[in-house]
């Protein structure tokens, strides 16, 4: 479910992105942030369904683990840069705050894909 939630989000997100955001701003900056933030959901997204899929196979904590990783990558990274670009649109000083969640969201997403590594070769 996750999967399919987070991939159609993208995607709208995406069509946001590529249409209605570039009748907001056209600073390229502000704009590669927030493409950055879809592609990530989208990659994220499509590795969700691969380990549910492969979940049949390999039941076990350390694909839950990584499934939950990249939900919370998702979370923080992609919402970050989704947050960051209505903010420097608004240029708010809360830029400055939620700066910092992005990089934390992709230690998520690495710590994801260590977990699918584990899963791998313990097969459990």
């Amino acid at each position: 479910m996750a999967a399919a939630i987070f991939g159609g989000l993208a995607v709208a997100l995406g069509a946001f992105g590529a249409h209605g955001l570039e009748g907001i701003t056209k600073d390229e900056k502000i704009l590669h942030g927030f493409q950055t933030g879809v592609q990530y959901q989208m990659y994220h997204a499509l590795a969700l369904l691969f380990i549910a899929l492969l979940y049949d196979k390999l039941p076990g904590k350390w694909l839950k683990w990584a499934g939950n990783s990249f939900i919370a990558g998702i979370f923080l990274f992609s919402g970050s840069l989704y947050l960051l670009t209505f903010l420097k649109i608004q240029e708010s000083s809360s830029v400055k705050l939620v700066g910092p969640v992005t990089p934390l969201g992709g230690l998520f997403f690495i710590a994801g894909w260590l977990f699918l590594l584990v899963a791998a070769f313990k097969k459990q």
